[in-house]
């Protein structure tokens, strides 16, 4: 490269580069600063407390359990969704019945599509006031007047203290399966047909088709989706923060990381406490993504 396209290319980066460290570095770096800190979040006066911070979140039974329940929400809510979504992607694309024209999805295949969608054209707080109302704990709740005519019985939803975390996991996979149906979708529409029709004349079924063909070549696409869904389940504040009583209730049984952030810094006072937090949930879904992309590392498969 000559001299003076240095010049030219480090003109289009100085910019952007700049933005990236004021707007995302440095917000980083003031959370760590502050979390060493006893700082209110609005006195300008503040002490230097070393790690005493990091200390008392140790012996913190709410924050621990803040915790277990995002891990709870971390397994259930990658697992689910990306199941959901191939199955319903593989259906769309190569699900139907094999004839002369070849392989091709089941019938209305663009509808489900547009209906799986739809979810994400909702907002958060949109979303989580729907489910609260269907998920009613009174006998004449919509879901509990469904299971009481089909003579499963009632059940307290979202104030039970056993099944309420259970019910946000279900809404977060219920608005996310349209998105990532959508990413696998693309995905496998770059699938040769050839291949799927090639495995079914030599005998293959569709459950061999998509083991074997599907999931291989998906793989890089299916480790991404892994990564952001495990990194969405690891905040669900938004959702709790709507859906749930208190929010974080029945007794704390939903209560999430981004829930002790948002209380610590904004109703208690303890901005430096909410900081060291945040540091913990940074450093946790750093480690997370790292682990689960070398974890799933595989040699790519080229068609």
């Amino acid at each position: 490269m000559r001299h003076g396209s240095y010049r030219f290319v480090a003109s289009f980066l100085a910019i952007p580069l700049v933005l990236y460290v004021v707007f995302v570095i440095s917000p980083f770096v003031q959370a760590f600063y502050y979390s060493l800190t006893d700082w209110t979040g609005i006195s300008p006066k503040f002490e230097f407390v070393g790690f005493q911070n990091f200390k008392d979140l140790a012996n913190d039974a709410i924050f621990k359990a803040a915790i277990g329940h995002n891990i709870i929400l971390l397994i259930g809510v990658p697992l689910l969704t990306i199941v959901l979504a191939l199955v319903f992607a593989y259906l769309l694309n190569v699900g139907g019945k094999a004839n002369s024209a070849g392989v091709h999805g089941v019938r209305g295949n663009g509808f489900y599509k547009l209906a799986f969608f739809l979810p994400q054209v909702l907002s958060v707080p949109v979303i989580a006031v729907i489910w609260a109302t269907v998920m009613t704990s009174t006998d004449n709740g919509l879901l509990n007047s469904v299971t009481k005519k089909l003579g499963l019985g009632t059940s307290q939803y979202l104030a039970s203290p056993e099944i309420a975390l259970y019910c946000v996991m279900w809404v977060l996979v219920w608005g996310s399966v349209g998105f990532y149906l959508v990413l696998f979708n693309a995905a496998m529409s770059g699938i040769p047909k050839d291949i799927f029709e090639a495995a079914i004349i030599d005998g293959a079924g569709r459950l061999a088709t998509f083991f074997r063909i599907t999931l291989p070549l998906l793989w890089d696409t299916i480790q991404t989706a892994w990564v952001y869904l495990a990194i969405m389940a690891l905040d669900a504040y938004a959702l709790v923060a709507v859906m749930t009583a208190g929010p974080g209730g029945p007794d704390n049984s939903t209560y999430v990381m981004g829930l002790a952030i948002a209380d610590n810094g904004f109703q208690y006072g303890r901005a430096g406490y909410a900081s060291a937090m945040g540091v913990v949930l940074f450093f946790l879904t750093l480690i997370i993504a790292a682990v689960m992309l070398r974890a799933t590392r595989r040699e790519r498969i080229e068609y």
